[in-house]
């Protein structure tokens, strides 16, 4: 009952979120991702762009061994798997690259709900660092771990693993971990190790799917960025080629704001759940905000 109570929370505060982002006026950071995703697909399409004309110009004309050849090919590689990387996983590398700002909105929404803020450290920085990386660590290996074994399970039984009713737990276990990704934001700042931070997330199971359900919905919706920037097709059949263009506009923008949508979720979330006017380790702003 507890999970279905949380679950439900979750999904009403992305909601509420919305809202906030709109009151609050903290839209402003969209700007940040969505340009970031676009300029990291951007890199990538011109790294392979640039080493396939470099490739097909030069070849290996140079190479005079065969020690040089196979460093020509080893690099070959190597700048095309980065760009590879750059353009289809861009959304991926997005939400990385973003973990100090997305911390900063929950400490703002947070400064919002409660008129506290948290004074800056150095040393606890770094600790917030090095325990992000262990948290991210620890889930990811708990996921792929779970993903095996649902996959061995689901070939013992059926010729294609994703026919497999349990195959589709890998889903909801994803949701689980990115969840939790998100509520442990909030989890640092009320100072929990990452033990208490566990006990916490699996106490409220629901909520962490639900925060993760919603954010992978958004981030795993294939978006196919290269649309953009190709207009080869526009003289034919503009009007499809427009449609096109708008379809995987709308998804990279939702990709995009997915997490910022998502810790102001989990912020709003965990303030009902625990008030944060209670953490003692946050300082009451001196003065007052005008929209408190």
């Amino acid at each position: 009952m507890e999970f279905f109570k949380h679950f439900a929370l979750g999904i009403k505060n992305y909601y509420k979120a919305v809202r906030f982002i709109i009151s609050h006026k903290l839209y402003w950071y969209f700007p940040i991702p969505a340009l970031l995703m676009l300029g990291i697909y951007f890199v990538g399409n011109q790294a392979l762009t640039w080493q396939s004309t470099w490739s097909e110009q030069l070849g290996c004309l140079e190479c005079e061994t065969m020690n040089d050849t196979i460093w020509f090919i080893l690099k070959l590689l190597l700048s095309i798997t980065v760009g590879l990387i750059l353009m289809k996983f861009a959304k991926y590398i997005v939400v990385v690259l973003l973990s100090p700002m997305i911390s900063l909105i929950s400490q703002k929404v947070e400064t919002i709900l409660t008129g506290k803020k948290y004074p800056f450290d150095f040393n606890q920085t770094l600790h917030d660092v090095q325990r992000g990386i262990q948290i991210a660590f620890r889930n990811v290996m708990w996921e792929y771990f779970f993903f095996l074994v649902i996959l061995i399970f689901s070939l013992l039984g059926w010729d294609d693993p994703k026919s497999s009713p349990i195959f589709y737990l890998t889903f909801v276990i994803g949701f689980f971990y990115y969840g939790f990704s998100f509520i442990d934001y909030v989890n640092e700042r009320r100072r929990l190790d990452i033990d208490q931070s566990i006990f916490f997330v699996r106490n409220h199971r629901g909520l962490a799917v639900a925060i993760g359900s919603i954010y992978s919905i958004f981030i795993l919706v294939p978006v196919d960025l290269g649309v953009m920037f190709d207009f080869s097709n526009f003289g034919k059949a503009p009007l499809k080629q427009f449609g096109i263009i708008a379809l995987n506009l709308v998804l990279w923008f939702l990709a995009s704001i997915a997490p910022i949508l998502a810790i102001v979720s989990a912020t709003l979330s965990m303030h009902d759940i625990v008030d944060l006017n209670n953490n003692k380790y946050s300082v009451k702003v001196t003065e007052k905000r005008k929209d408190e």
